[in-house]
């Protein structure tokens, strides 16, 4: 991949070029931004730049053999991780999946990769194994360039097996490099990013996303449309291109309207339905639900029609204008907030969502709490 196929983020990419052209790279870095910002392309066309053999003009060649094996993501000297299913799981068992999927869309979420793998009812995850497995691959001679590269996609997976990875991230072998594509710096061990260089990736602006889509071919007024839903994440962007709704909109807005009738069997019935669809789409449920809040609070407060929903999406908050005030909003939010930390840590799903659905009902309808 070539910097210029990577949308926006000129400040990021012109810091990284000039890293690589002043031999000044640190060994760890992080490549920290939201959703669709470009961290994953950045990092691919960044680890080309590095390997090529003749750069010129701030881009790399792109015919030497070390662009040519980079582009596509074969190169022996860069090596990926990601997220995995199953407890012994190592990346390379889903290389060839990886490179489809990157090749195809490197904006792509953890829930399109998760479906790539035919797992998207399951939880990712980077295992002990694939922490071992890349001490060993870090520890060998280069066999063609003049680095040694990993790209971990989602280092927030790790957890405590982080720990496993310290040492070779604070001293590793002669000319190693780290790239760690991380979206919420929180969820890293601190003693991870202390021994990393962070370079910061913003939210595309609706300008760019516009661009893009144009460059695709989507008409002008579409894309404009588009771009300002997609807030900034050129993955959402690419995927409205055609679908008119969202799954978790219908499923979320479907729920608020249920919550408020408060009807038990539909409670229940609904409850069992969600447990179905998996832990990563219930994370997705509650994240779209935040989203819908924080938009709804702006129609709400200021009247301004034009926020991040689409049609449909802000016929229904236009509705909920008569039924949800300001003042309910945060415990709103604090019970989706909830809700999704649970679910992280296996909660039962249809167990927690008939008590979330009743505390909301409860909530909709301004009923007091139950002592």
């Amino acid at each position: 991949m070539f910097f210029k196929d990577v949308i926006g983020q000129e400040k990021a990419k012109a810091f990284l070029r000039r890293s690589a052209d002043e031999d000044r790279i640190p060994h760890a870095r992080i490549f920290l931004g939201r959703k669709g910002s470009g961290t994953l392309a950045a990092s691919l066309a960044f680890a080309q730049y590095v390997m090529c053999e003749d750069k010129k003009d701030g881009e790399s060649c792109g015919v030497c053999p070390h662009c040519r094996k980079a582009e596509k993501m074969i190169h022996p000297d860069i090596h990926f991780s990601y997220p995995t299913v199953g407890s012994k799981a190592v990346s390379t068992m889903f290389s060839k999946e990886w490179r489809a999927a990157v090749s195809e869309n490197p904006y792509l979420n953890l829930q399109q990769w998760l479906t790539a793998i035919n797992a998207e009812n399951k939880q990712g995850n980077i295992t002990k194994d694939e922490c071992v497995d890349i001490v060993k691959k870090l520890s060998l001679k280069t066999f063609e360039g003049n680095y040694k590269i990993l790209i971990m996609w989602l280092p927030e997976f790790l957890g405590k097996e982080g720990n496993r990875l310290l040492k070779l991230i604070e001293e590793p072998p002669e000319n190693t490099l780290f790239m760690l594509i991380a979206e919420d710096a929180e969820k890293i061990l601190n003693t991870i990013l202390s021994r990393c260089q962070v370079v910061q990736f913003t939210p595309l602006s609706d300008e760019e996303v516009k661009n893009a889509l144009t460059a695709k071919g989507v008409e002008a007024g579409k894309a404009e449309q588009i771009a300002h839903l997609a807030n900034g994440d050129l993955n959402e962007a690419l995927t409205l291109i055609d679908e008119s709704d969202n799954d978790n909109a219908l499923l979320f807005l479907q729920w608020l309207r249920m919550c408020y009738l408060g009807k038990p069997s539909e409670v229940v019935e609904w409850s069992n339905k969600f447990a179905s669809i998996g832990r990563e789409n219930q994370k997705h449920f509650f994240d779209y639900g935040l989203f819908f809040l924080r938009e709804y609070m702006i129609l709400k407060l200021t009247g301004n029609e034009r926020v991040r929903l689409n049609e449909n999406e802000l016929k229904t908050a236009k509705n909920l204008t008569r039924v949800i005030e300001p003042d309910q909003i945060e415990p709103m939010s604090k019970i989706l907030t909830e809700s999704a930390f649970h679910i992280s840590r296996n909660a039962n799903p249809k167990i927690m969502m008939t008590e979330v659905s009743v505390s909301m009902n409860r909530l909709l309808r301004r009923k007091p709490a139950l002592v």
